[in-house]
């Protein structure tokens, strides 16, 4: 019977196929491009990995920005404890090939588009370029981006940072107008796992995005900085300013890596930093983000809070030494999504661009409270009246119990409650401060911040290998910059030179980024 049905089907299909040869005599183990680009499988298929790498592990988010923005740390000695957290560049190359994966799967998608003359998957994958490279110069500096894929010449130039930032708003200013002219399209839908292909909602990010861009820029740029946020608070298609509106990118199958590195690892634990200042404040947020200690005597300064961080650049004697310090909360093994952009951050962008006297930011009180209203809601935690109201709690000291060299005397002294009376500059450190615990999972832009406005007040490495071959960081003083990559300097030494002249110092990471201006805020 198989036989006799499978003779049937031969026979249909030679006579039902005659007329179409060239089809007929296709690699049947092959997909057509005419089948590709059915439903836009040709064009979309690329952006679910692209959006999962919007994000890194552990060498590339971990041990890079998690722990410069003093939000994880590592109780592992790495390379005999004398790593990145320690300011010796160790693992430099993986946000590089993380940022040009994404840009090579780009290209294919821009190329491709142009080809069958579809642009809205054009626009939609520049999108995404400029959420990764946006990151990508926040590490770097200069970045190779207007010249990619023009070439194949072995020198290839960087974009010099104050013309990157031009380009990005100019970009965002078209993907935006196509966005809103097919307002109604739905064709993002089957690869769209953040925002089900929702095209307003994809405008609501394009104004966050450039409102972040906005108020990075803001110290060295301030008009352009001004122009361009006042733009995205008034543009009609909205905001991220409700949590149901958070840009989250979907996990598609793999493990939230935070959760892996911590749970299953056992190579990152609670920062000291977060101890301090959660633990100070009586911030209910702690529970949703950690674990408490696996020894009771590791907290006795604090028994009412039983969690317990480790110091960034700490003097660590091997790895078990720390084990027993505060874990990332379990829940996150069951995450399937990472969170990229939420309605607190915007609410805390609003609060300083009112600082800032841009309009259409409305209040700075009023952006600061709801920003802070909105993150205990999206973590699920409790008590944000009483903590809003709270004018005399403050970060704490640190010890480390096991090794005394770890301690350190907490900088910050700042509270929660709001007050009028305060200066523009400790109104600022306010908001960078809960804006810094709501990005927790989150950090490259706490990162940004830190070095931009200096707020959070976070405690200094104890231990410090930064030398004169990679840039000398001060006692006091933080990281600025990773370095241009070993890859680079040899593949593009002739960029890699150019690409330092703009960026206007050595390239070490000693050397302050475009917007890093080192002055003060206002």
């Amino acid at each position: 019977m198989k036989k006799l049905i499978f003779a049937i089907l031969i026979l249909i299909s030679v006579t039902a196929c005659t007329s179409d040869f060239v089809s007929e005599n296709q690699n049947p183990y092959t997909l057509s491009t005419e089948l590709l680009l059915q439903d836009n499988n040709l064009l979309g298929g690329s952006f679910p990995r692209m959006f999962t790498n919007l994000s890194g592990v552990q060498v590339d988010d971990n041990l890079l920005n998690d722990c410069f923005a003093r939000q994880m740390a590592t109780g592992s000695d790495f390379a005999g404890g004398v790593n990145n957290t320690t300011y010796y560049p160790t693992w430099n190359t993986f946000w590089r090939e993380r940022a040009y994966t994404i840009m090579s799967k780009s290209k294919f998608v821009i190329d491709k588009a142009k080809e069958y003359n579809v642009p809205i998957f054009e626009n939609w994958a520049k999108l995404v370029r400029v959420l990764v490279m946006s990151k990508a110069t926040a590490i770097y500096g200069p970045v190779i981006y207007s010249k990619y894929g023009t070439t194949t010449s072995s020198t290839i130039l960087y974009d010099k940072e104050s013309d990157l930032y031009n380009t990005f708003f100019a970009q965002l200013d078209t993907i935006q107008t196509a966005f809103k002219d097919k307002a109604s399209y739905t064709g993002f839908k089957k690869f769209d796992g953040c925002y089900g292909g929702d095209m307003t909602m994809w405008s609501r990010l394009i104004n966050s995005l450039r409102l972040r861009l906005a108020i990075r820029i803001s110290k060295v740029a301030p008009e352009l900085a001004r122009n361009q946020g006042e733009k995205a608070l008034a543009d009609d298609a909205g905001l991220i300013d409700d949590n149901k509106y958070n840009f989250t990118t979907s996990l598609i199958g793999d493990k939230f890596p935070l959760a892996m590195i911590s749970l299953e690892w056992d190579d990152t634990r609670m920062d000291a930093a977060m101890e301090s200042i959660l633990v100070g404040l009586n911030d209910n947020r702690i529970s949703k983000f950690f674990q408490p200690a696996t020894d009771n005597t590791l907290y006795s300064d604090h028994p009412a809070y039983p969690y317990k961080g480790i110091r960034n650049g700490a003097y660590i004697a091997n790895k078990d030494q720390h084990i027993k310090f505060s874990k990332i909360n379990s829940s996150f093994t069951s995450m399937t999504s990472r969170k990229h952009f939420t309605a607190s951050e915007t609410y805390f962008l609003m609060a300083e661009a009112a600082l800032r006297g841009w309009a259409g930011a409305g209040d700075a009180k009023t952006d600061y409270e709801t920003g802070v209203r909105l993150s205990f809601a999206d973590w699920g935690a409790g008590g944000v009246d009483a903590y809003l109201a709270d004018a005399t709690s403050k970060p704490i000291n640190y010890i480390d119990p096991k090794d005394a060299r770890n301690n350190f005397t907490s900088r910050s002294t700042v509270t929660v409650a709001w007050n009028e009376a305060d200066s523009p500059e400790l109104k600022l450190e306010k908001i960078i401060t809960q804006k810094w615990i709501n990005t927790f999972t989150n950090s490259m832009e706490a990162w940004v911040d830190m070095r931009r406005t200096g707020y959070p007040k976070l405690p200094f490495n104890a231990r410090n290998d930064s030398n004169d071959s990679w840039g000398i960081i001060a006692p006091n003083d933080f990281i600025k910059r990773m370095p241009f990559t070993p890859e680079e300097r040899t593949s593009n030494a002739a960029g890699v030179a150019d690409a330092t002249t703009k960026l206007g110092g050595a390239d070490k990471i000693s050397t302050r980024l475009w917007w890093d201006t080192g002055a003060s805020n206002f």
